[in-house]
């Protein structure tokens, strides 16, 4: 063989090392720029995902007992209503017996005030 053709023999092992260099390090590194911002991406997505779901069941729960609420508030109610007609019923009675009943304890707590125009007292 003549050197030339040693020559050329020896010059496609060096090229395809680098070639194969080349795209190693344009590959890591355009990967790393770009790799890193969409793992950020997904990192702040899954994260957030996390939030909302998180998020969700805490109104999901507000609601729940809201609802409780409003279901012991409406129970509280027609309770003061039902105690506030017997007692409208046990005055009358003791009015129609020619007995007087006994005053209304005064003064009127302030807490009691702002209920009692409800109740038609």
């Amino acid at each position: 063989m003549t050197p030339e053709t040693w020559a050329a023999l020896t010059a496609i092992p060096v090229s395809v090392a680098t070639l194969g260099g080349t795209i190693y390090t344009a590959r890591a590194g355009r990967r790393t720029r770009g790799q890193e911002r969409r793992d950020d991406f997904t990192a702040v997505t899954d994260r957030m995902q996390l939030e909302l779901e998180r998020l969700d069941k805490r109104v999901d729960e507000q609601e729940l007992e809201a609802a409780e609420q409003r279901a012991r508030i409406s129970g509280q109610e027609y309770t003061i209503r039902y105690l506030a007609g017997w007692v409208r019923t046990l005055v009358g009675y003791i009015q129609t017996s020619g007995l007087e009943p006994p005053p209304p304890p005064q003064p009127v707590p302030a807490e009691v005030r702002p209920y009692l125009h409800d109740l038609g007292v």
